[in-house]
């Protein structure tokens, strides 16, 4: 269901391109670990996913799953829900060992919650939790680094900016870019892997930045 809304809603809110390395895909049993920017950059993720033939199981904030009907569909579609700040948010993680074990590709935002800032200007990962790290140690999965920019465009600022923004996107089209890095194992300890991790973000993060073109420039 969210891949689904994802690629029918995205491309009607801006131009959304999707660029790889020399792994022009995902492999099964793998964690896509995006940099995170707005509230609208999940749709970003999932619609790019799509294209390159994945559904994801995505870790999400739990009050997700309190929205009538929709927490069941989550559930059923096996995405895990993280119950931040509560002795069970370790749980989430051996859900997604669990997903990983199956098959699953799985999507785990490593900064775990959005910046404040209320401009719509794109900038790089914020600081890393260690959930991916922690994950990627204990699986050995490999961490897939996406990056993408312009979500912002489409809604950042306050709720009466992000409603407007999410109102006029449609007329506006804005540029949005995806690149999906390629496959990273991480080693050492859990400070060590988690910055080995950002470093892949960024990097992701920058290539997807240099795709877009500059606010008022023709594309």
């Amino acid at each position: 269901m969210l891949s689904a809304f994802a690629r029918t809603v995205v491309p009607l809110l801006g131009r959304l391109t999707v660029t790889t390395g020399t792994v022009a895909t995902v492999a099964p049993g793998s964690i896509v670990a995006p940099n995170h920017t707005a509230l609208a950059d999940p749709g970003l993720v999932l619609a790019a996913l799509h294209r390159l033939g994945v559904e994801p199981v995505v870790l999400a904030t739990a009050g997700l799953w309190k929205v009538p009907v929709l927490g069941r569909r989550l559930t059923r579609e096996g995405h895990i829900p993280v119950h931040r700040g509560s002795r069970s948010a370790a749980t989430a993680l051996d859900l997604a060992a669990e997903a990983l074990a199956a098959g699953r590709v799985v999507v785990i935002y490593p900064e775990g919650g959005l910046p404040r800032r209320r401009d719509s200007g794109d900038r790089g990962p914020g600081t890393f939790r260690t959930g991916l790290a922690r994950l990627a140690l204990t699986t050995g999965a490999p961490v897939v680094p996406l990056g993408h920019a312009g979500a912002r465009r489409i809604v950042s600022g306050g709720r009466t900016k992000q409603l407007a923004g999410v109102l006029t996107a449609p007329l506006r089209r804005p540029d949005l870019h995806v690149h999906v890095g390629e496959p990273v194992h991480l080693t050492g300890d859990i400070p060590a892997a988690t910055a080995q991790a950002r470093t892949a973000v960024e990097a992701a993060w920058q290539r997807a930045v240099g795709q877009l073109p500059i606010p008022g420039e023709s594309a």
